[in-house]
């Protein structure tokens, strides 16, 4: 991952609404979401949400697929994961001390590794 898309990613997650899309599509992961029901639960104005998910799929961090006349979001966990290696690549490489470095990452179930099936809308 590349300094530039890593801020990116941080700037577009630096603002209160796109940081609440964000963690209730990783909820929802890996299916995720249509976009009337992220407004109707985080209380957003459609064109204010539409604002904030451009931002977020600008930055990589969520992907769109149109299903009828909706559009489902869903969130792209490897970007997630790349960002987080990013900033502990190099933990503790300074130092003669042992850090514990955060391991934990997003990993989708077994779902999430077969044929992508369509979004729901619930």
């Amino acid at each position: 991952m590349q300094t530039k898309q890593v801020l990116t990613i941080l700037s577009a997650l630096a603002q209160e609404s796109r940081l609440a899309v964000y963690r209730l599509l990783i909820e929802h992961a890996p299916d995720g979401l249509a976009a009337s029901v992220i407004a109707e639960k985080l209380g957003l104005p459609n064109a204010t949400l539409s604002f904030h998910l451009k931002e977020l799929s600008h930055a990589g961090l969520v992907t769109s697929q149109q299903s009828g006349r909706f559009i489902y979001y869903a969130p792209v966990i490897e970007a997630m994961n790349d960002l987080i290696g990013y900033l502990t690549d190099h933990c503790c490489s300074q130092s003669d001390g042992n850090c514990a470095v955060a391991t934990t990452s997003c990993k989708p179930t077994v779902a999430a590794t077969k044929p992508k099936r369509k979004f729901r809308a619930s």
